[in-house]
């Protein structure tokens, strides 16, 4: 097999599944800030709040909690700060006994300010038993993009994920206490990667690899809501969604021996967002207080590997071993007057990524989300909520070694020191209407 053929693979096998776990602020690749409300309580009321249309993703069987035509439109704006310092970046050289030291700048911040995460949501009342409900948004996805000589190129440079979530959604209510709600997800996926590849003359400009590829697949998601005043439950579950994506790489640049490897070609890869369950309680249904509580599990062990099916090479595979994670929330809100609503929260979000396969695609760490917000009506059918979180992200050090052609006498080793660390503000609004 073409050497070339074999890394580049190898490297989309990796840089695909990493690319999609970079940090999105919530734990791994999964994106949560989809209401407005929700992020000013740090998403302690997910399953149980039934008090907006976000609900429709949180848990469609909230919907029967709306009277009338709802509709809601978020936006959220991320400013994140993430850094990489050099702690000792090395690569080896054919023939040479000692690893040489990899220079270069630590990369600058590579998020955009802001990164801008828009969501749209639309219920609707058919009869006094059944609820129909609309949700497009994005929840998973990053844009991550060093500078060209970050020390740490050989690892990524860039990693830009976008997907789309359609979820056309029904609720019934099957009695006055309780309700249930599922919905269609209808996913888009796009990736687009990027990273730096070593020559075997360390004189010599690095060669670049260069991936993309996208896939529409479906999954589904179900609720269920119990109220007894003053408390409700709420409980939900969104399968995962298995993608298949099919693109191409473009390994470039490379010289010497090597010059002939350059290589275009097609290739798949499969991709399974996680299962997530979702447990919450409301307390004071019926009061001006609300208080919330909300445990999340995420399935992130059923991202073990990426397994890679170039056209015209064999199937490579690349361990991942990601471990199952939850988060906890638990919030409160107060009814000032009767168009004032001020609330507050906090998270935990724990990381799915262990120490041996963190990359600077994925410098990520366990989160703790400090939230604020608060909802103004502006007559009877129009509000405007505003939400403000800051989240602290766990440094962490990066160790990790990738292997260049491999088997071969070009074979050559980089491995990124690094510490990284970061942190993040998020700034959301919303509109929601009432018919």
């Amino acid at each position: 097999m073409n050497n070339s053929i074999k890394f580049a693979t190898s490297a989309l096998a990796l840089g695909v599944g990493l690319a999609l776990s970079a940090p999105a602020y919530a734990g791994g690749f999964y994106i949560q800030e989809q209401s407005t409300k929700e992020a000013g309580r740090a998403y302690s009321g997910d399953a149980a709040a039934a008090d907006s249309a976000a609900t429709v993703f949180f848990n469609p069987a909230g919907m029967t909690e709306l009277e009338g035509i709802t509709v809601e439109a978020n936006a959220q704006a991320l400013f994140v700060d993430a850094r990489q310092s050099n702690t000792g970046t090395t690569r080896t050289v054919p023939g040479v006994p000692v690893a040489i030291p990899v220079t270069g700048s630590d990369g600058g911040n590579p998020f955009a300010q802001p990164l801008v995460i828009p969501s749209f949501y639309a219920t609707a009342q058919v009869t006094d038993r059944l609820w129909l409900g609309l949700g497009v948004n994005s929840p998973f996805g990053v844009v991550v993009d060093y500078d060209e000589d970050f020390f740490g190129r050989y690892d990524s440079l860039k990693s830009d994920v976008f997907t789309v979530n359609v979820q056309p959604s029904a609720a019934f209510k099957l009695s006055d206490n309780i309700s249930i709600g599922a919905g269609v997800d209808v996913q888009y996926v796009d990736v687009e990667l990027a990273n730096a590849v070593p020559n075997l003359n360390p004189a010599d400009a690095d060669a670049a690899l260069n991936i993309q590829g996208d896939d529409i697949s479906v999954g589904w998601n179900a609720g269920i809501t119990a109220t007894f005043d003053p408390v409700r439950l709420g409980a939900h579950y969104r399968s995962s969604v298995d993608h298949t994506l099919e693109g191409e790489f473009d390994l470039s640049g490379l010289t010497g021996p090597l010059a002939g490897n350059n290589v275009l070609t097609d290739a798949t890869a499969p991709l399974s967002t996680p299962d997530i369950a979702t447990v919450s309680v409301m307390f004071g249904t019926d009061t001006p207080y609300r208080v919330y509580g909300t445990w999340r599990w995420y399935n992130w062990s059923n991202f073990d590997e990426i397994r890679v099916v170039p056209e015209g090479a064999p199937t490579q595979v690349s361990e991942q071993n990601y471990r199952d994670t939850y988060s906890m929330a638990i919030g409160a809100e107060y009814d000032f007057t009767e168009r004032f609503t001020l609330r507050a929260g906090t998270m935990f979000d724990e990381s799915p990524i262990t120490d041996q396969f963190r990359t600077t695609r994925v410098p990520d760490g366990d989160r703790t989300w400090l939230s604020v917000g608060g909802t103004y009506d502006l007559n009877e059918t129009i509000s405007a909520s505003l939400a403000y979180a800051h989240v602290f992200v766990k440094s962490e050090p990066l160790d990790r070694t990738d292997g260049f052609f491999q088997g071969t006498p070009a074979a050559v080793d980089a491995t990124i020191r690094s510490d990284s660390r970061g942190n993040a503000d998020v700034l959301a609004f919303s509109l929601a209407a009432n018919f």
